[in-house]
This record gives structure tokens, C-alpha cells and sequence, in this order.
């Protein structure tokens, strides 16, 4: 009997708008044991470059801060500040 697959534990990076041109890319996918908060998770993404101040991020669509905790299988993602009138 052969064991079953284990599948990688991950997060799912996503930048969207002028963030996305800022760090080169529109996604990423880092190991869920590598980061343990949204904030650690933009900087693991973006090899540490500085987050741009008023970056909102959200973790699974929900409005969240850098320290909100992340775990396996989270999609975190970064948007520059949104304006309107």
C-alpha cells in the first residue's frame, strides 16, 4: 500500500494595480511555514522592499493589518490605496 501525496503547504501572494508594477510580478506562492503574517508575507514576496505606506492588504477577500496571522492555504493580497470621489 503506498502513502498518499502530501501536498505543499502554501500561500498565494496576489498585487494587484501599481503594486504589481512596483514588484515585478502579479503573484507569488511562498511556503506556509516561511511567514506567519500578512506583513511577513509582502516582505518574503518582494525579497524586503519596503511596503508603500497606506498599502491595504486582505487575507481570503477580508480587509486585514500586517500582523493579522496567516496559515496554509491563505490567498494574501496587496493594493496600493484606493481614491474617490
Amino acid at each position: 500500500m503506498s502513502k498518499p501525496e502530501t501536498l505543499p503547504m502554501s500561500i498565494s501572494i496576489k498585487f494587484f494595480a501599481r503594486l504589481r508594477e512596483q514588484v515585478g510580478k502579479d503573484s507569488d506562492e511562498l511556503k506556509a511555514d516561511s511567514v506567519t503574517t500578512a506583513g511577513e508575507a509582502w516582505a518574503r514576496a518582494t525579497d524586503g522592499a519596503e511596503m508603500p505606506v497606506n498599502t491595504l492588504m486582505a487575507v481570503n477577500m477580508e480587509y486585514v493589518d500586517a500582523d493579522t496571522v496567516v496559515a496554509d492555504g491563505d490567498e494574501v493580497a496587496f493594493f496600493p490605496p484606493v481614491t474617490g470621489g
